[in-house]
């Protein structure tokens, strides 16, 4: 069985972008009249059956060298304090597309590369600092259009936006000090569902339809506990599947994972023992089993449930710092993350032989609000905030 890391073409990060993050044919995925986000079939989440960790790995096509290959470092944006909650994707084309916030001008921002380069604009602007822009979380619809959730905290609301070909058109979602640790999903239909901390000790879920918005408390823990680190993935039947960190014995918290059925709310406690959850990311794999990467205690962990139950692991120790999980197309872990102790951009990938940790970017303080993506050829690509200059950076590793 091989690795993530294929020696294979990276075309993608040199075609021409076909989708156009801003310049494409307006998607009618962000309007379409129907979700399924809350009311369909769940029959992936509890699927006998799961890929992760045991899988085949026969569609990588080379066997794996550890350290092969060569990260090509980018600054992005370097105007003032900038790169703060960075979240990545990348365009059918394989460009990178990311949204972030801008504390220095209060703003959310979202920037594309092309052949041409870098094009860089204002999502929403909402004041002096810090404005909007907390906590962005970005996905693309088919056809290359952005779409945002984010926190603004001159208002204290969770707040949307999406891009078409008439500009940005940003919405409040919720109100009442709402909106930390937004994570945005689109639904097969391509509404948007989002999960998201209220402050208030809540972790909440809303999903959109052509009635409008519809939001409900997911798990409430009371005045002094936190509901955070929220990550949201939904089933190929538009049911959202939620990992976050629950901080009910502060300065202790746990890692708990919620799903949603017709029945209801399914939640349960996955990691528990001093302070473990925090900067939870969720993947599902082909079959609907979770799978998360998370800190705990000072270490990276990862777990993933089977039939048998949650199998936990230490990925990488003394480390800390937030983190990224991506599954490649035969369900093996691919996570980046900041190794604060050292100031390091890290990555690290597991397969038959164990966990390959390498360091993606160092000097000074750098790795922090990291996001990652895989390309089609399991090649890892990361955006992320480097502390010491108040940049937005992005790698990508290609062969040598």
């Amino acid at each position: 069985m091989v690795a993530i890391i294929v020696l294979g073409s990276v075309a993608a990060f040199v075609t021409p972008l076909s989708a156009g993050a801003s310049n494409a044919s307006k998607t009618t995925a962000v309007m379409s009249p129907t979700t399924r986000a809350g009311n369909a079939s769940t029959a992936a989440v509890t699927s006998p059956k799961a890929a992760v960790n045991n899988a085949s790995t026969a569609a990588a096509k080379t066997t794996p060298v550890v350290g092969a290959g060569t990260w090509n470092i980018q600054t992005v944006d370097s105007a003032g304090s900038v790169g703060e909650d960075t979240s990545l994707q990348l365009t059918p084309a394989g460009w990178p597309a990311i949204s972030y916030g801008d504390p220095t001008n209060g703003v959310l921002k979202y920037t594309y590369k092309d052949a041409s380069g870098w094009h860089t604009q204002v999502a929403d602007s909402g004041g002096s600092s810090p404005g909007v822009g907390e906590f962005s979380s970005l996905q693309l619809t088919p056809a290359g259009w952005p779409a945002i959730s984010y926190y603004a905290y001159t208002s204290g609301a969770l707040k949307y936006t999406y891009k078409d070909a008439s500009g940005w058109h940003n919405q409040v979602v919720d109100t009442g000090g709402v909106g930390h640790y937004t994570s945005l999903q689109l639904t097969p239909a391509g509404w948007p569902a989002i999960s998201y901390d209220d402050t208030h000790g809540a972790l909440k879920y809303t999903h959109k339809d052509a009635s409008g918005w519809h939001t409900e408390t997911v798990d409430s823990i009371g005045e002094f506990g936190a509901d955070s680190d929220t990550s949201l993935k939904l089933t190929p039947a538009g049911w959202p599947a939620i990992s976050y960190y629950n901080e009910t014995n502060y300065p202790y918290g746990t890692l708990k994972y919620t799903h949603k059925d017709a029945s209801g709310w399914h939640t349960e406690t996955v990691d528990s023992g001093g302070n473990v959850g925090y900067f939870s990311s969720l993947q599902l794999t082909p079959t609907g089993w979770p799978a998360i990467s998370y800190g705990g205690n000072g270490d990276l962990k990862y777990t993933y449930k089977d039939a048998s139950g949650w199998h936990t692991q230490v990925a990488d120790s003394n480390v800390g710092g937030e983190n990224s999980l991506q599954l490649t197309s035969t369900g093996w872990p691919a996570i980046s993350y900041d190794d604060s102790p050292n100031g390091d951009l890290k990555y690290t990938y597991k397969d038959a032989s164990g966990w390959h940790a390498q360091v993606a970017d160092s000097g000074g303080n750098v790795g922090m609000y990291n996001s990652l993506q895989l390309t089609p050829a399991g090649w890892p690509a990361i955006s992320y905030l480097d502390l010491t200059n108040l940049d937005l950076k992005y790698t990508y590793k290609s062969p040598s």
